[in-house]
């Protein structure tokens, strides 16, 4: 049967999604996640693949706003749901489903596509590079103190219901989006996405609470959303709490919350899956032994429009450089562009036929777009090549940026 790839209808997203599921292992989400799944898919950007009535393969993408260097908010699809099902691998369905889908992008306008891999390694080949990590954390609070800094005090904190908090918590989240590459402007809709709590979500955790941080006149500049874990043993309690988010406005403010959640009675380890690789929580702890810490690749990057994306973000020192770029996938992005920008100022990006300073792929130019990965690390894993003696330094130095990339929640 001749397999046909088509945008889904919007009656058609049930038989996607049981299709999706069935790829990523088969066990059913909750009926809240699904359910909120369904209201934010764009069905005009959902691709499906079907044999006959059944769906073997599917792409979708958000419309979403990202953050980059300089505190901009670009255009990107937040490309996601990407799955085959395991009877129709090996036919070259997952390179069809990304040639439309980039097609699809560039046609729109987007200058980025980004994502977040279930297995990184498939990714590549297609021109995404990992421009983010995120860092877990795991605190042994019985042997670690923290130094907070002044003003911590004078913050007041304030435990609320977590959809009642909801509008003064999403306040702080936009403040803080330009200041931190890779952060997401939420659209409508996505404000619900932190306040799942089915209960199989919970991994016998506690349901979701939230504490606030409120200056004297009673501003929100803080929250933390978080579960306690209990769990005991011979020798007592050995409870844990379970940090999913934590925002703030400034440091007082960050340090009185992280405090809190160090104090919490009965538990004795704090875990933060997904924060910041330069979280400020790393230099309060007095023993970062204690603080043990694994990293793991969160957001992918892949520039559609390379020199539009080129000369959205902002460069952290002056810049004029040519670089040659491999992009066989996308083949209007290859060639040799040249970049000139001055320090925080606007950047020009154009094709050009003066020779090479350097050379990579766009898969490496993703890596180093949002400023948490140098282009001579890069180049030290022999991935950029230096064509004119001091270009690398030159260009890396003008990519990098003062605040790593962070991605706070998946999609």
């Amino acid at each position: 049967m001749t397999l046909e790839m088509r945008v889904i209808q919007t009656d058609e997203w049930d038989v996607w999604y049981d299709h999706l599921e069935l790829a990523f292992g088969g066990v059913p989400e909750s009926p809240a996640e699904r359910e909120l799944c369904k209201a934010l898919t764009d069905t005009d950007r959902a691709l499906g693949v079907w044999d006959g009535d059944g769906c073997v393969g599917s792409a979708g993408a958000f419309s979403f706003r990202l953050s980059v260097p300089g505190g901009a908010i670009v255009p990107a699809a937040g490309v996601t749901a990407v799955g085959v099902s395991p009877t129709h691998r090996r036919r070259g369905i997952l390179t069809s489903l990304m040639r439309r889908q980039l097609d699809d992008i560039r046609a729109g306008g987007e200058p980025l596509a980004v994502l977040t891999a279930s297995d990184p390694a498939i990714y590549g080949r297609f021109g995404y590079g990992t421009a983010a990590y995120a860092l877990a954390v795991e605190i042994d609070t019985t042997r670690v103190r923290l130094s907070v800094p002044p003003g911590t005090d004078g913050i007041r904190l304030r435990l609320v219901d977590p959809r009642k908090a909801l509008a003064d918590c999403e306040r702080v989240y936009a403040a803080l989006v330009s200041s931190r590459p890779g952060m997401p402007a939420r659209q409508p809709g996505w404000e619900e996405l932190p306040l799942l709590d089915a209960p199989s979500m919970r991994e016998g955790g506690s349901p979701l609470k939230c504490v606030v941080a409120e200056r004297e006149d009673g501003e929100v500049v803080g929250y933390a959303r978080y579960r306690v874990k209990a769990d005991w043993d011979l020798t007592g309690s050995e409870g844990k709490v379970e940090v999913s988010d934590l925002d703030a406005l400034d440091p007082a403010a960050s340090a009185a919350l992280w405090r809190y959640l160090f104090s919490i009675d009965l538990t004795w380890t704090v875990r933060a899956p997904r924060r910041p690789v330069d979280d400020a929580v790393l230099h309060l702890v007095s023993d970062i032994r204690r603080a043990r810490t694994r990293l793991r690749d969160s957001l992918h990057v892949r520039l559609v429009d390379l020199p539009a994306a080129l000369e959205a973000r902002a460069y952290g020192a002056p810049v004029d450089v040519v670089v040659a770029v491999e992009d066989a996938f996308c083949p209007w992005n290859e060639g040799r562009w040249r970049l000139v920008a001055d320090a925080g100022g606007a950047a020009r990006c154009t094709r050009t036929a003066e020779p090479a300073d350097l050379e990579l792929s766009v898969r490496e130019l993703g890596s180093a777009y949002l400023g948490g990965i140098t282009l001579t690390s890069l180049a030290a894993a022999g991935l950029v090549r230096e064509l004119r003696p001091g270009a690398l330094t030159e260009a890396s130095r003008a990519f990098a940026g003062d605040v790593a990339p962070w991605l706070p929640h998946s999609f």
